[in-house]
């Protein structure tokens, strides 16, 4: 149950606090930290209420010290989480990146999820979202989710070499992985139903 909201929620929508054995407040982002934790929506704005109304020592039932910028410091940690398991998913063939390889695993069906650079051209963008319509179409299912949270300059830096503008998740165990943080990440950014196109 969310501190903030008091509202009952699974796990995937919801991020974990933890007291450290010094007392520091820190998200439990892989839930395998030992000791009594506390929930909250996973939404920034829910985060910096919580810190704001001084709820984590309430829940957690002791004195906490916690970070005022607890709200980025989380974000940070998603975006980190992230990056790493795109990375992961890359050495395991389940990312892929570079326009023409996005645009056949789409239009084949192999991918589970779009990701596109937050200021790629829109041309390309449209390309693929034309793409993604005519798979969904011809196979009556629903659009593959499309996320845009990294700018091409921020990938450069984060990825190196492994930079790109259009990337697709597949299907796999990485790939799906890669999809459950980039939907944490828009929700916690951009708030539910937000973030994803």
């Amino acid at each position: 149950m969310c501190i903030v909201t008091r509202e009952r929620g699974q796990a995937d929508g919801l991020l974990r606090f933890v007291a450290g054995p010094d007392g520091q407040l820190t998200p439990d982002l892989r839930l395998n930290l030992p000791g009594r934790g506390c929930w909250v929506m996973a939404e920034r704005e829910k985060v910096e209420l919580a810190v704001k109304r001084k709820l984590f020592g309430r829940a957690l039932k002791t004195e906490v010290v916690v970070d005022p910028d607890l709200g980025a410091a989380v974000e940070g940690l998603l975006c980190a989480s992230l990056l790493g398991m795109m990375n992961m998913a890359r050495k395991s063939g389940q990312f892929i990146t570079g326009s023409g390889k996005v645009e056949e695993a789409v239009r084949s069906g192999a991918a589970i999820a779009l990701m596109h650079a937050s200021d790629a051209a829109e041309d390309g963008v449209r390309k693929l979202r034309q793409a993604n319509t005519a798979r969904a179409k011809g196979e009556r299912q629903a659009l593959i989710p499309v996320f845009r949270l990294f700018s091409a300059e921020e990938l450069s830096l984060a990825m190196g070499e492994g930079g790109f503008i259009h990337a697709a998740a597949l299907a796999g165990q990485a790939g799906e992985g890669v999809v459950k943080r980039a939907m944490i990440l828009a929700r916690y950014r951009y708030g539910p139903d937000k973030g994803v196109d």
